[in-house]
């Protein structure tokens, strides 16, 4: 049957043809939690594949973060866990840096067996998005940011995790590092892999910087006009960034807050919209202080922001990041050239104009965030929504009079639970599965007795 992706087997052969030394295949699905799952596959399988999807279980999609089913679902025995189709995603057939065997990888997104979008893709949920906004005549551009720690491998006498050391020759290093460009000398070896292994992949992996944290760095990414592109890139990046990490014996972090004294880590989003005739709609006119859409849809990320933590911050550890003055934001606000508001517009060229979504933590799903934000932004444009006054200053010390935020994750999952946006953004199903998800989490987590219970109460109460 023809792929509904798009997919053509002329790609898979275009793409054999130029790499005859490839030997096999990381077939990969990305889940509600941003997990890759999937199946290694032989070379002599892949045109197999585009050609007729590959069947993989649609209890695939009801996983949770440790890959357990979670049968409220509906994925699971409800369905007899029978088979769905996977099906390509152009673009991302690409070779993997420093396989040995060498080895390519490929992005799957699942369909029905007839060929109709499965409901509970996150890709799919973003493409849907995607789609509303193109029936206005408007098509979204972004990229997203990518914060991470490199940890060593063991951790320190107290059990804790700790900052890997310098992989060029083992310097040690326990400070903060931010902007350091010696500091990232150190690491130059890996980095230099990964830049290779992005160009290998096409991806347009720019900027290093070492952040506001013993370990942490960021790599940015280049603007795509095409959404769907930018999302995928993050899903490709943080696989090699973790892969090659490995093989430089140090571990690749994307936990929203892995040091509890330090800043944690986010996925800052970059979006716009341009029209059909490719001008940015956020550009604001001669004369003007700001754009008509551009306020509007600081408007609907505002007024949504609350419903929507769950997707922002989707774990137990992502609320941990949200402390004041620890570069998360904590209010549904909005600033010019400010890092202190949720929704920073960054200062330049007018024409690049676009708004920097600072709420989500590198744990969270890109297709679940950028479905939503675009689903914000769409609700702020047809409600003609206002945004309130801009936030100047310190952003932590500005009152919040309009919108109360969940104040830990299970009022993020209840918020979510009960939003009729949110379950609008995602597709009632993938709405259904994905809060279903995390509220299993949520239980293996409140039961769980810790080390910090037994200090706290074990010999006090």
């Amino acid at each position: 049957m023809t792929s509904p992706s798009g997919s053509t087997p002329a790609e898979a052969q275009a793409f054999l043809d130029a790499h005859p030394e490839i030997e096999a295949f990381d077939i990969v699905l990305t889940d509600a939690n941003g997990v890759g799952r999937g199946k290694i596959v032989r070379r002599h399988e892949l045109k197999s594949i585009y050609e007729g999807g590959r069947h993989m279980p649609i209890s695939i999609l009801g996983l949770d973060i440790t890959g357990e089913d979670v049968h409220e679902t509906g994925l699971i025995w409800t369905t007899g866990d029978g088979d769905l189709r996977a099906w390509p995603i152009p673009g991302t057939l690409v070779p993997l840096y420093g396989t040995s065997p060498p080895r390519g990888q490929l992005l799957m997104a699942m369909y029905h067996l007839e060929g109709q979008p499965m409901s509970s893709d996150p890709r799919l949920a973003l493409a849907r998005q995607v789609d509303i906004l193109a029936a206005k005549g408007l098509y979204p551009a972004g990229a997203f940011e990518l914060e991470f720690f490199l940890l060593a491998n063991e951790r320190d006498a107290d059990g804790k995790v700790k900052p890997a050391d310098a992989v060029l020759d083992g310097r040690r290093s326990a400070k903060t590092e931010v902007y350091s460009v010696d500091h990232l000398h150190g690491m130059e070896p890996l980095f230099s892999d990964i830049y290779a292994a992005a160009k290998a992949q096409g991806i347009p992996a720019e900027t290093v910087i070492s952040e506001y944290a013993p370990g942490q760095y960021e790599l940015t990414l280049n603007y795509r006009k095409d959404v769907m592109r930018a999302a995928d890139d993050l899903v490709m990046l943080k696989r090699l960034v973790r892969a090659q990490a490995r093989r430089h014996g140090v571990t690749a972090c994307f936990m929203a807050k892995p040091i509890e004294k330090y800043a944690g880590s986010g996925m800052h989003f970059h979006v716009s919209l341009q029209d059909k005739n490719g001008r940015n709609v956020f550009a604001e006119a001669g004369g003007e202080s700001w754009s008509l859409p551009l306020l509007q849809g600081l408007g609907g990320l505002i007024q949504t922001m609350a419903e929507s933590m769950l997707v922002f911050a989707p774990h137990a550890n992502s609320w941990r990041r949200f402390v004041s003055q620890s570069y998360a934001p904590v209010a549904p606000t909005w600033g010019v050239n400010n890092r202190s508001v949720a929704l920073r517009v960054p200062a330049g060229d007018a024409r690049n104009r676009r708004i920097e979504h600072r709420p989500s933590g590198v744990d969270a799903n890109p297709y679940l965030i950028a479905a939503t934000v675009l689903a914000g932004i769409v609700k702020g444009l047809d409600e003609g929504l206002d945004p309130g006054p801009e936030t100047t200053g310190n952003g932590y010390e500005a009152a919040v009079t309009r919108t109360t935020m969940p104040v830990d994750w299970r009022a993020a999952i209840e918020a979510a639970r009960a939003s009729s946006f949110l379950k609008e953004a995602l597709g009632e199903d993938l709405h259904r599965t994905f809060v279903a998800i995390k509220q299993s989490e949520y239980l293996r987590v409140a039961r769980t007795v810790s080390e910090l219970d037994y200090h706290l109460y074990l010999h006090e109460v």
